[in-house]
């Protein structure tokens, strides 16, 4: 049994390992497009922020434990084409070289590649990049090169583009490392996978830490600035009121979200879905013989949603394992994804799973009620109120998301937990009561916080339902 795993990162490497482990004997080769198999992508802005000491550490397992572990890595190395008939794959080495490779089973784990928006300078053969301090940021060689301008000396002013989860972790991680740094929204509010005026308070955090923000502005251009400017780059944009902004920078990041990355599988004959990402099903079949398919390059079968894209490191690592199970032979399923979600920006923990009200529109009949309980008893001190909005069926009360925004130290991820937990197993909001969780006053009250959150939602939208009194 030969398992070929196409992509070194969550789902190919996750593959990989669980074929081993149910088939000690299988022959598993990893085909890894650069030098960095395993590598913890979602740890680069801590690593830019000086908070991860050496670039190594991002090592998930090292290259000797991956190997200790039986498999065959080939680093450096592309697949260039898929022959699904003829079960076998064309490699493409750093020097050009081209081998065959043949498969009983193939996991293809490409991923996504960063979008590049529509403006003047990123694209066209004059296209600025890193060399003239551009940078997008997505793999180990991205890291490297923002590295790279940001110890050059030239770098004290940063522009980001995007106020999403990887644009907000930069914006601390940059300021961490004594930078200006201004963030650039076109949307009218920073982590738009939040409600608004939940949005509002991680804003209300990058201002207090010095970030300027624009919101409702959409960048337009980036250009080399003129000589005497205060920075290296000019970037120009439209304010909410189409009036022309600009500002002057050395640094300029683009992080606007990314694309499943699928032509190796669509020019063997896979279709795709939603997203543009390649179709599979529950246990990760794409339809081409023996051929499956993990990670951001693929659809999400989503819990209340159905079929969607949402492209994250916690899904493709489980989409991985069953790709790799079922490859020798398994009967796994993919249990289905919630969107659960966490950041930290500074000091402010903002998360969310589920659904939003807009989101669920169309199948359910929701609505949305805001709470802000305590973390823990306020008696005790360094009590600290969580913002919290959790989103219900008004038609069978059934719990179908939350969103909090808390001050570090208020285990704002672990409650999101909580919720996710609850929305997989189809609870009720009401039903969150009956949940037996822990107290002690520095740390909880004898209702939770998620408890006291769901209460208001039943206070406010099933009033025959009684809900118990907050304290």
């Amino acid at each position: 049994m030969h398992l070929v795993a196409v992509g070194g990162s969550d789902a190919g490497i996750s593959a990989a390992l669980r074929a081993r482990e149910l088939e000690p004997g299988a022959e598993v080769t990893v085909v890894v497009a650069d030098a960095y198999p395993n590598f913890s992508i979602c740890g680069i802005p801590y690593l830019i922020s000086g908070e991860v000491g050496h670039w190594r550490k991002l090592a998930h397992r090292t290259l000797d434990d991956l190997e200790a572990a039986g498999l065959r890595l080939r680093l450096d190395t592309v697949v260039t084409r898929i022959d699904p008939g003829g079960h076998r794959v064309t490699l493409r080495d750093a020097g050009g070289a081209e081998e065959i490779l043949t498969y009983d089973a193939l996991v293809v784990g490409t991923g996504a590649r960063p979008v590049v928006p529509p403006i003047d300078g990123l694209d066209g053969p004059a296209a600025l990049g890193p060399a003239d301090g551009v940078h997008l940021l997505h793999t180990m060689d991205d890291t490297f090169a923002l590295t790279a301008t940001l110890e050059s000396g030239r770098a004290s002013r940063a522009l980001i583009v995007g106020a999403g989860y990887v644009g907000l972790e930069m914006a601390d991680g940059l300021r961490s490392r004594g930078l200006a740094v201004v963030q650039v929204e076109r949307l009218p509010e920073v982590l738009p996978t939040v409600d608004a005026d939940l949005g509002a308070l991680v804003r209300a955090e990058l201002a207090a830490h010095g970030v300027e923000v624009a919101t409702a502005t959409t960048v337009r251009a980036i250009r080399l600035a003129p000589a005497g400017a205060q920075g290296r780059l000019r970037v120009e944009a439209t304010d909410a009121d189409a009036r022309p902004v600009s500002w002057d920078v050395d640094v300029v990041l683009v992080s606007v979200g990314v694309r499943p990355e699928t032509a190796l599988l669509t020019v063997a004959g896979a279709a795709t879905g939603a997203g543009g990402a390649v179709a599979v099903d529950e246990g990760m079949r794409t339809g081409l013989p023996d051929v499956f398919a993990a990670g951001d390059c693929v659809v999400t079968h989503h819990r209340l949603l159905g079929v969607t894209y949402l492209p994250l490191g916690t899904t493709a690592h489980k989409q991985g394992r069953v790709a790799g199970e079922n490859a020798v032979g398994g009967a796994a399923r993919y249990a289905g994804s919630l969107g659960t979600q966490v950041v930290k920006v500074f000091d402010v923990v903002a998360a969310r799973t589920g659904l939003r009200d807009h989101e669920a529109a169309g199948r359910w009949s929701p609505a949305t009620a805001g709470a802000a309980p305590d973390d823990h008893k306020a008696y005790y001190p360094g009590a600290h109120p969580i913002a919290a909005r959790v989103t219900g069926d008004t038609s069978t009360g059934r719990l179908l998301g939350a969103q909090l925004v808390g001050r570090l130290g208020t285990e704002v991820a672990k409650r999101i937990d909580v919720f996710a937990t609850a929305i997989h197993h189809g609870m009720t909001v009401a039903s969150l009561d009956e949940l037996d969780l822990s107290y002690t006053p520095p740390l909880g009250s004898p209702w939770d916080a998620v408890q006291m959150a769901g209460q208001a939602w039943v206070r406010a939208h099933r009033p025959d339902r009684p809900a118990r009194a907050g304290r």
